[in-house]
């Protein structure tokens, strides 16, 4: 197992440090999370411009054509930030969803939208349980004679408010069946309302008697969509935890810079022993984060069965930035909690990704039924 990057890709984390560190810097980055305003804006018009939204969508239809590990080299950039906005909803996951179960003519027509972030077609899955299994989507869809209509609510709906369109997880009216449909977000009987006090702009999407296009209904039918979604979560974690890791990157980061400068009773405090704990602790969450992840991008590279490396990254990764950030808080004391400070931005993002695409503790059981414990 080789994890050394390649120097291709050396240039390319190169490339999106520098972007980021130019396009969203602190003082843009707090702003956005005041306002929420984190698309459309200029920095996010410049990020697609420069085509890395499509790095895994094939060349064929618009994409990069990237591997997954490049993928992870990128999205480990952005989690430097945190830069907000759809690009694992609407990039990796909707893109994934639709190369696993669209029809070819629903390939051209989607993916090359979404490479060129003309489309922002955000996953609607999760309702007032929060949960990402089949039997807990209740959102029905019934034939009304010219197409489906749609009737439900979804909760803690990433990036709602920037979407062009949402990819609606179903129920079929007989109840046997879940699948995807993609509807307009400005379609009648659709309204966005956001939920304040979370990270990554999370809403509430009320969905009444929406009328939705067959072409719409994702592979054509509401048969096989939920499988489809599945295989798209799995190829979707990998990047999120690799987002993750390039946060806890950036908390480490943070976290040894302010014990170096901050003195107190004439020393830096770097050199207290629980402050070299605090700081050691938050190493050992991102090297955890850091391997688990490249070895399953690796592993997804090479062709082979990552299951039950996907399972542990995700249940690792998401417990190491939800950690990282308790230490780096540690390490700065009252400083950390003050919002121009920038700590608060990790802080928000590791809740709210802490259960996105499932919460470590769903991940462990996967594991273990995966391995047959």
């Amino acid at each position: 197992m080789d994890l050394a990057l390649t120097p291709e890709q050396e240039m390319l984390k190169s490339a999106v440090r520098g972007f980021i560190q130019q396009e969203y810097p602190k003082n843009v980055l707090l702003e956005m999370a005041e306002s929420g305003d984190a698309v459309p804006s200029e920095p996010w018009q410049k990020l697609v411009e420069t085509g890395w939204m499509g790095i895994l969508i094939p060349q064929e239809f618009g994409g990069e054509g990237g591997s997954f590990t490049d993928a992870g080299v990128m999205f480990e950039e952005l989690g430097r930030g945190p830069v907000p906005g759809p690009h694992i909803s609407s990039s990796v996951l909707s893109a994934f969803a639709i190369m696993a179960g669209g029809s070819d003519v629903q390939k051209r027509e989607w993916l090359p939208a979404i490479a060129r972030g003309e489309r922002l077609l955000v996953p609607a899955v999760t309702e007032a349980d929060y949960s990402w299994h089949p039997e807990d989507v209740h959102a029905v869809a019934r034939s009304n004679g010219s197409g489906v209509q749609v009737d439900g609510v979804k909760v803690y709906v990433f990036d709602a408010t920037f979407a062009t369109h949402l990819l609606c997880a179903v129920r079929s009216e007989n109840g046997n069946d879940v699948g995807l449909v993609m509807v307009p977000a400005d379609s009648p009987g659709v309204s966005v309302r956001p939920l304040e006090g979370f990270g990554w702009n999370l809403a509430e999407v009320r969905l009444e008697n929406v009328s939705v296009d067959p072409s719409n209904v994702l592979g054509g039918s509401i048969a096989g969509g939920w499988s489809a979604l599945i295989q798209g979560i799995g190829n979707t974690i990998p990047i999120l935890c690799a987002y993750q890791v390039g946060a806890c990157q950036a908390v480490y980061e943070m976290s040894v810079e302010y014990s170096r400068t901050r003195v107190q009773f004439g020393t830096p405090i770097g050199r207290f022993q629980r402050v070299q704990d605090h700081i050691i602790n938050l190493v050992n969450q991102l090297d955890a984060a850091r391997w688990t992840t490249y070895e399953t991008l690796w592993k997804m590279d090479a062709g082979r069965e990552a299951t039950d490396s996907i399972h542990l990254a995700k249940a690792v990764g998401s417990t190491a930035y939800h950690e990282a950030c308790n230490f780096a808080h540690e390490v700065h004391a009252g400083v950390g909690s003050m919002t121009e400070y920038g700590l608060t931005l990790h802080t928000a993002a590791s809740r709210t990704l802490y259960h996105y695409l499932g919460e470590p503790r769903v991940h462990k059981r996967l594991l273990a039924d995966t391995l047959g414990l």
